[in-house]
């Protein structure tokens, strides 16, 4: 090949310093010392490291110990020619693109497909003229300088990805214990009086939810049974959930605000006072932006009676030992709406056998896959089919029931229910 190693003031413009370029490292590969020494000491006089290889195999094995940038092979040589050092070099896995020229006095159409094909960038016929690969060499340039900032926005992509999962992971693993401590909240799942029994169930939609049910003991003879859906989702909703809470748990008038101090001692609040006040608390103390549906019972053991109060929350359910179901309540403000909201309970008379059933808005508004609610008439079907079943049995066979209308366990929604079965003062 023919080439000019000093380029001229007169020539074209001289190729950049290779420290201001991605091309730092050229091989040159040809059978011909001659040859490589020529284009080499021109190479070197335009700023490069020039490394020489005398056949493909050692030109393989100086790429796999220097970072080459730039390769100029000659096409036809003993052994392993430039297209199969080529094929041979593209083949192999790394994350360093390798910028490949052949050099070949190939001119016809079908040996430059066959080269580019197998992976090579350019060609350059000889007898190869220092302009012309000049101008080639800076079409690599900014072929490798586009590669290696690509490259680097991938690796800062990846970077970026790997911390972001690793925020995920702790966030998951946080998520994670504090639906454990909101489960917690739930202490016992099933309570067994001498006249009845209370029994529970929380599924929230995500890792925390807004729901939250519970009971707790008045007096010996006298449970108030709850149960609440913080509106939202997420974090902010289970913070005030844990919060509203706390405002009913314990027999004490100093932690529960649905128990009051007499001379004769404790007793229960009017069910109308306790939204009344869980309304105060929260739209002087709390402060929110979000809302609470509420249904709390206080529960007569000894009587069978119960006072209710609906604060927008779904209906509660009374069903009798016959297996039919009176819907209970005409609906009520929710809690944190209205500032100075009224409120009013009402009263209802279980008789032995009989049940109450609190539920969330995620049952009757479970929507089956044509987007059709569950509803209080859905409900209600539901729990005359399930009217054998008692306690944490029925519960979950309700679960089961809800997944089976909406096909999936995934629930829209959080999903609460609180159940009192009255057996009679007979069992006392």
């Amino acid at each position: 090949m023919s080439f000019s190693v000093i380029p001229t003031s007169d020539s074209a413009p001289t190729v950049p310093s290779a420290t201001d370029q991605a091309i730092h490292h050229v091989l040159v590969v040809d059978d011909s010392r001659a040859q490589r020494l020529l284009v080499a000491a021109g190479l070197r006089n335009w700023g490069f490291t020039v490394h020489q290889a005398g056949s493909g195999a050692e030109a393989l094995i100086i790429c796999d110990q220097v970072p080459i940038d730039l390769i100029l092979s000659d096409w036809m040589m003993p052994e392993m020619n430039g297209i199969e050092f080529c094929r041979t070099l593209r083949s192999r896995q790394t994350d360093r693109y390798i910028y490949f020229i052949l050099l070949t006095s190939k001119s016809d159409k079908a040996a430059v497909a066959e080269g580019l094909e197998v992976g090579a960038d350019d060609f350059l016929a000889k007898p190869v003229d220092s302009g012309e690969l000049r101008a080639r060499i800076k079409a690599g340039e900014r072929v490798l300088a586009m590669e290696r900032m690509l490259r680097g926005n991938n690796q800062l992509l990846t970077d970026t990805l790997v911390k972001l999962r690793q925020l995920y992971d702790s966030l998951d693993r946080d998520l994670v214990d504090a639906r454990n401590l909101q489960q917690s909240l739930l202490r016992e799942r099933h309570h067994q009086y001498r006249e009845g029994a209370i029994s529970l169930i929380l599924r929230p939609s995500g890792h925390v939810g807004g729901d939250m049910v519970g009971f707790f003991d008045i007096t010996p003879s006298l449970t108030g049974l709850y149960a609440f859906d913080v509106s939202g989702h997420g974090v902010t909703s289970a913070l005030l959930t844990a919060r509203l809470s706390g405002l009913l748990s314990g027999a004490s008038a100093d932690h529960n605000i649905a128990v009051m101090q007499t001379a004769l001692g404790p007793a229960g609040r009017p069910p109308a006072q306790v939204a009344a006040t869980m309304n105060q608390l929260m739209l002087s103390e709390i402060q929110t932006d979000r809302y609470v549906t509420l249904a709390y019972a206080e529960l007569d053991r000894l009587r069978g009676s119960v006072r209710i109060v609906q604060a927008g929350h779904p209906h509660p359910l009374l069903q009798h030992r016959d297996g039919s179901v009176s819907i209970l309540g005409d609906g009520g403000l929710p809690v944190g709406l209205i500032e100075g909201a009224e409120y009013h309970d009402f009263k209802a008379q279980l008789n032995p056998g009989e049940r109450l059933l609190l539920v969330s808005d995620g049952v009757t508004e479970c929507p089956d896959p044509a987007g059709e609610e569950l509803g209080h008439d859905g409900l209600e079907r539901i729990m005359r089919h399930l009217a054998p079943l008692r306690g944490n049995a029925l519960l979950e066979a309700l679960m089961w029931e809800l997944a089976r209308w909406h096909e999936s366990e995934d629930f829209p929604d959080d999903v609460s229910c609180a159940l009192f079965e009255y057996e009679g003062p007979m069992q006392s």
